[in-house]
């Protein structure tokens, strides 16, 4: 006869995930007066006279696992995180997130795709994304007539 050790909390936490990603997809959540989850990666996004900046925390992954696309004015970041393998233990809490992921970025206006930089330092995903040269500002001389 096989003997297994129940672990309840971690059977709760793992329905609770369940319902919070059901609630969340559907949006149904916020009509329960339920917070919303944050999005993951978080992200910052900023911009200078040159140059859209993005910035995300992506923890724990690996470059090999995080894939960036530009399109237009959309910038798009997938990527998974592995599930850390446990074989006797037993788990008390588990809330890092694992699976696949993606966040679309809308920019406010067209970016140079070719010049577009990212780099990943401590867990950080840093992109420069160029503005197009019809996306920069522009000083017009006015004549005098």
């Amino acid at each position: 006869m096989l003997i297994r050790r129940m672990a309840p909390l971690a059977t709760f936490n793992e329905l609770r995930r369940e319902m919070d990603r059901l609630f969340d997809g559907a949006g149904w959540g916020e009509r329960f007066g339920l917070p919303r989850r944050a999005a993951f990666p978080p992200i910052n996004a900023w911009e200078d006279g040159q140059n859209y900046y993005v910035e995300a925390e992506l923890p724990g992954i690996e470059l090999k696992d995080i894939e960036l696309q530009v399109v237009g004015q959309e910038l798009t970041l997938k990527g998974s995180r592995g599930e850390t393998q446990f074989k006797d233990e037993v788990i008390h809490r588990r809330e890092r997130g694992t699976g696949e992921f993606s966040r679309m970025i809308t920019l406010p206006a067209a970016v140079d795709a070719e010049k577009v930089e990212a780099v990943l330092k401590n867990g950080v995903l840093t992109v420069r994304l160029p503005k197009s040269p019809e996306a920069m500002a522009r000083t017009i001389a006015i004549k005098n007539n």
